[in-house]
Parts: C-alpha cells; sequence; structure tokens
C-alpha cells in the first residue's frame, strides 16, 4: 500500500508532511462547513472531497511508518510515535463520513423548496436561470450577486422538522471529529520529533563552530 522509499530515502518522512498539511486543511474546512452557513455555501462538495484525500493520505503514510519502523532501532519512543500514528486513521475515517452526511443532508434536503437547495452558488443550469420580477415588464435574469444571494439564503435556512436535530448532531460531530484529528496530528508529530531528536544533537553548540 504505497511507496516505502522515495529516492532513497524513508518514504515515511516525506509523506507524513501531507498528512501533516491535509488533515488539519480537511478539518478546519469540516468545522467551517458545520458551523458556519455561508462557508458551507462556498465550500461546497469541496469539504468531503478534501476529507477524502486526507483520509487517502493517512493509511499510505502508516503503511510507510510500519516498513520504518521494521528498520530503526527499537526505542520506547518510536513504539510510542507507532502506537499513537494508528490512532489517526478512525478520527479521519469519522471526519470523512460526518461531513459527507452533513453536506448530502444540506444539499439534497426534502421540502427546501428552491432551486438553490439543488444547486449550488455557481452551479445553476444554463438553460433554466433564476429570475427576479421587473415591475412593470417581464421576469430577466437574475444577476450573478442576486444568485448568490438566493443560495446563500437557502443555505441559511432552517431543515424541516426532524431534519434539523439530525443536521445539528451531525454539525457537532463532525466538528468533534475534526478536533480530534488535529489533535491526533499534533501528539503523533510531536511524539515522532521527540524519537527522531531525542538524544541526536547537543545542548550547546560544537566547538570551534
Amino acid at each position: 500500500m504505497g511507496p516505502t522509499e522515495i529516492h532513497g530515502l524513508p518514504a515515511h518522512a516525506l509523506l507524513v508532511h501531507v498528512v501533516v498539511v491535509l488533515v488539519p486543511v480537511a478539518a478546519i474546512m469540516v468545522i467551517c462547513s458545520a458551523a458556519w452557513p455561508a462557508a458551507r455555501a462556498r465550500l461546497g462538495i469541496g469539504t468531503p472531497i478534501a476529507a477524502l484525500l486526507a483520509l487517502i493520505a493517512v493509511p499510505i503514510t502508516t503503511h510507510a511508518g510500519e516498513w520504518l519502523e521494521e528498520r530503526v532501532a527499537p526505542t520506547p519512543l518510536v513504539k510510542r510515535h507507532a502506537d499513537l500514528g494508528d490512532t489517526l486513521l478512525p478520527w479521519v475515517i469519522a471526519m470523512f463520513v460526518l461531513s459527507a452526511a452533513l453536506w448530502a443532508l444540506r444539499r439534497y434536503q426534502p421540502g427546501a423548496g428552491s432551486e438553490a437547495s439543488v444547486y449550488p452558488v455557481d452551479d445553476y443550469p444554463v438553460d433554466e436561470p433564476v429570475t427576479v420580477g421587473v415591475p412593470g415588464g417581464a421576469p430577466a435574469p437574475a444577476p450573478r450577486r442576486a444568485r448568490r444571494a438566493a443560495s446563500a439564503a437557502t443555505a441559511t435556512r432552517p431543515a424541516p422538522g426532524g431534519l434539523r436535530v439530525v443536521a445539528v448532531v451531525l454539525a457537532v460531530l463532525s466538528i468533534a471529529a475534526a478536533v480530534g484529528s488535529i489533535t491526533q496530528v499534533y501528539r503523533i508529530g510531536e511524539s515522532g520529533a521527540k524519537a527522531v531528536w531525542s538524544g541526536s544533537y547537543s545542548q550547546n553548540p560544537r566547538p570551534g563552530s
């Protein structure tokens, strides 16, 4: 599952940077989409896609880490780093599943009563433009800003009945999964830095340097 070496270097040392970037970025997008309707309207499907990319990156990096673990000294710090590394995947899986469920619920919720609930801000069908009334005349195509306003207004409209409760629960769980993912990335990164650098450098500069 994925590379173990890249240009003669352990792939884990390089792939870990992908996880360190992708997971927090996806988590921040999930938090914004769950807590901020305007951000949800703008980010759209980009949020679950970002979470999916992070989800793909985690097991690839973990696999490369397991390969590297078998080729370094089995110190307690290395073992702790490896053990913590295995805890990230469940958090990222939860973040992806919940963000995808929240996106699908908001996008396809029944009873929205507006085309804006089916098409995101900039994705209206070309042959079915949104129209606004013109006093004393026929309806005219709505300008782009009006379409944005209509879509944003729909994004903030509460879901009917029990769907509102479901949406709130999904939003809270999504935020929890995102915060948990960021926390684990920090803990894993800190333990990895300790495993690599503890005892590997001097507190004082080398003589003559």
